[in-house]
């Protein structure tokens, strides 16, 4: 039995003739006629009672009827709903972002916007350091991210570099260069850092290092902080001070002052990523958004 058998049936039904169906279905009417006696041959009993004028529908017809209507109106919303997805106006996206990128506007007003776009996707929010953002991609628990990733670590995935973003330090309030306009990196040998621990970013450490290394030393670490935002957290206590991303300072604080880094100052890339062949059209879609609104102003 095919779903056509059911279609030729309702429409019998609708009409109650053979005649007039056939002529809405646009098929011959013997062929019609025999398409509804195989029907009934494969279901084993009338389905319609046959007269010179028309026809009328059996006990089981009416019955048969009935289904035959709720399993075509239950055909019709998934192929509705499965057209839906496939253009994007339904069905979920998971949108992961490292600690930082969740404080730039950039990020934040792609994922605003695309949620204004298609208010029937779900949105999931996943926030993980880069590090753990690249195993979810394997374990397929994203389908799209910002992150910065180091050389290599994206090479079996779709990636776009979006921007560098440049480097601020975050001192506490109360430390001597917090009065200065700039600060420059030598300017920073002798103190503490509190780092953020590469192995749960890498790009962001090495940076650090290698520009605090062309101003001539070596950052003496005081503290590791798993989350950039700890980091900010710990700057306030005063124990030492740090490098981050300059959209961390939208993480105002009473105890903390951001500075910009005389040049040459370090940056932070941020990255979209995605599988290179999406499982979902959500991916591709806000792929698309993200990259269409690089050129925009904030």
């Amino acid at each position: 039995m095919e779903l056509r058998h059911l279609r030729y049936f309702v429409a019998v039904v609708d009409d109650l003739s053979i005649t007039r169906a056939a002529e809405r279905l646009n098929i011959a009417q013997p062929a019609l006629s025999q398409q509804i006696k195989n029907l009934e041959q494969e279901v084993g009993t009338p389905l319609l009672q046959r007269f010179s004028r028309g026809v009328a529908l059996t006990e089981p017809g009416r019955a048969f009827a009935e289904e035959a209507r709720a399993i075509l109106a239950s055909v019709e919303r998934a192929t509705t709903r499965a057209r839906r997805i496939g253009g994007g106006d339904v069905g979920q996206i998971r949108i992961g972002f490292t600690g930082s990128a969740s404080f730039h506007p950039f990020v934040t007003g792609a994922i605003r916007d695309y949620r204004a776009l298609h208010p029937e996707v779900q949105v999931e929010l996943v926030e993980e350091v880069t590090a753990r953002l690249l195993v979810a991609f394997q374990d397929r628990r994203v389908d799209v991210a910002f992150l910065r990733p180091g050389p290599g670590e994206t090479d079996h995935l779709w990636a776009h570099h979006l921007f560098d973003e440049a480097m601020v330090v975050a001192l506490p309030a109360g430390h001597p260069l917090a009065a200065r306009e700039a600060i420059a990196l030598p300017a920073l040998a002798d103190e503490a850092f509190i780092v953020y621990p590469r192995q749960n970013g890498r790009v962001l450490y090495d940076s650090i290092m290698s520009a605090c290394a062309g101003a001539g030393f070596t950052p003496r670490i005081a503290q590791n902080a798993p989350q950039l935002s700890s980091v900010v957290n710990l700057v306030e206590t005063g124990i030492a001070l740090a490098i981050v991303p300059q959209s961390m300072a939208r993480l105002a604080t009473e105890g903390v002052r951001y500075r910009p880094i005389a040049p040459p100052a370090p940056t932070a890339p941020m990255v979209l990523v995605r599988e290179p062949e999406p499982e979902t059209p959500h991916a591709t879609i806000f792929t698309n958004l993200v990259l269409s609104r690089l050129n925009r102003p904030e």
